[in-house]
């Protein structure tokens, strides 16, 4: 029972980081005449949808391929120029780093060494 209550804690703590990172991203899109000059950001949709579906529904054979298309996808996301990253003060990074830190490593060993 402790040690379920332990990895809770850890998940909690590793959503709250994410959280306060994922206040200071905005996403952006916009509309071109051109179709063109959307290709990266629809590329970049479609590499990430494909990427998520095959780390979660397929087996370890694809494992490889998923990781490269979902990364591929978060570097064409930066391209295309739809996100913006918003100034944060320092405390508020400190606090999402530390939480982001110890929820993974709560999650992960169930412990913090000190």
């Amino acid at each position: 029972m402790g040690r379920a209550f332990i990895k809770l804690i850890g998940l909690f703590l590793l959503l709250i980081g994410i959280y306060f990172f994922g206040q200071n991203i905005i996403f952006v899109s916009s509309y071109y005449r051109l179709s063109f000059r959307t290709l990266p950001a629809t590329a970049s949709v479609l590499a990430i949808m494909a990427g998520i579906f095959a780390l979660v529904f397929f087996g370890r054979e694809t494992r490889k391929f998923g990781w490269v298309l979902l990364c591929l996808g978060i570097v064409l996301v930066f391209l295309s120029g739809g996100v913006i990253l918003k100034s944060t003060s320092l405390w508020n990074f400190c606090v999402a780093f530390t939480a982001l830190a110890t929820g993974y490593k709560l999650l992960n060993e169930g412990k913090i060494n000190f």
